[in-house]
């Protein structure tokens, strides 16, 4: 991916990622709870229950919502849909999403748990980052991942250096200190990855229009944009091809994903910048919007100060 006579430097703050031009994400932007339609709840309860390790906060007859243990904040919320079809080799909008472990042991404990229970899972080693990639039982891909320590990543010019390598199992599962005991406090969601039909509107939306920066843009077919230096809070990519289409309402899909700032003020500065570019929003509450992509993925944009005073 990277020219092998470049200079490869330390990725020290602010030595890397291109801002947008106007608005831009505060520092302290995290993501927050992401939405999913399936076609069986009870299903999909057992396998985010046991085989990913979260816990279920609240049930009804057609919604579930989970978090890690120990904490209260909802990370994964599921829709039933029964007419919901497995999710498409070409379909726009989720690739994967990403929950973020605190640290290496708990990747190490997690990756014990799928062997010991004889889960197939993909892996891949990104420089930033370790990662492990299942699919749900409708298709749905999510990554479970821990962070290098960032004074370990490296850079190439301005751009941040993620790659895939092969993933040292044995090393990783020896990492573990403990047995799993399920997903621990302090796991958040890291990032989203976007099917998108293409990556320069995808910047324009997500990096110009949201405020999000670019971070790594040579890698085949992808780009990846996050705010306050993280590596990314997004990816967006064109694997699925030039005719890959929209979900429906009849497949299993993203919902919508969650980007939270500190303020309403900052909800309100996004709203402008989106607006100003041309994008619909709703401001559906204070503090609170809701916006589409160009292909249709809902992302919730919303003030941690607003939604933690609310609780």
């Amino acid at each position: 991916m990277f020219d092998t006579v470049a200079t490869v430097e330390l990725a020290t703050p602010g030595s890397y990622g291109v801002p947008p031009h106007a608005y831009r994400l505060p520092e302290t932007t995290r993501l927050g709870c992401v939405r999913l339609q399936v076609a069986d709840l009870a299903r999909s309860l057992t396998f985010y229950e046991h085989t990913l390790g979260l816990r279920v906060l609240a049930r009804t007859p057609t919604h579930g919502t989970l978090a890690a243990h120990g904490d209260d904040r909802a990370l994964v919320e599921i829709a039933e849909e029964r007419s919901t079809r497995p999710a498409g080799r070409a379909l726009l909008g989720l690739y994967h999403f990403a929950i973020l472990l605190p640290d290496r042991a708990s990747l190490g404990r997690f990756t014990r748990h799928l062997a010991q229970h004889r889960i197939a899972a993909g892996a891949g080693d990104h420089h930033v980052s370790e990662a492990l990639y299942l699919k749900d039982p409708d298709g749905l891909g999510i990554e479970v991942y821990a962070d290098r320590p960032r004074d370990t990543w490296q850079r190439v010019g301005r751009e941040l250096m993620i790659s895939t390598d092969p993933v040292d199992i044995d090393a990783l599962a020896a990492a573990a200190d403990t047995s799993w005991r399920g997903m621990p406090s302090g796991t958040v969601i890291g990032h989203v990855h976007l099917h998108v039909g293409d990556l320069e509107q995808g910047a324009a939306f997500f990096s110009e229009a949201l405020g999000f920066d670019r971070m790594t843009w040579r890698y085949p077919g992808a780009l990846f944009l996050g705010a306050g230096g993280y590596h990314h809070h997004l990816g967006t990519n064109v694997w699925a091809g030039a005719g890959a289409r929209t979900p429906t309402m009849h497949d299993a899909r993203l919902l919508e994903w969650t980007i939270e700032v500190p303020a309403a003020r900052d909800v309100a500065d996004v709203w402008r910048s989106l607006t100003g570019a041309g994008h619909p929003v709703d401001m559906i509450a204070t503090g609170e919007l809701l916006t589409r992509d160009p292909w249709g993925t809902a992302v919730r944009v919303r003030a941690t100060e607003w939604t933690e005073s609310a609780r």
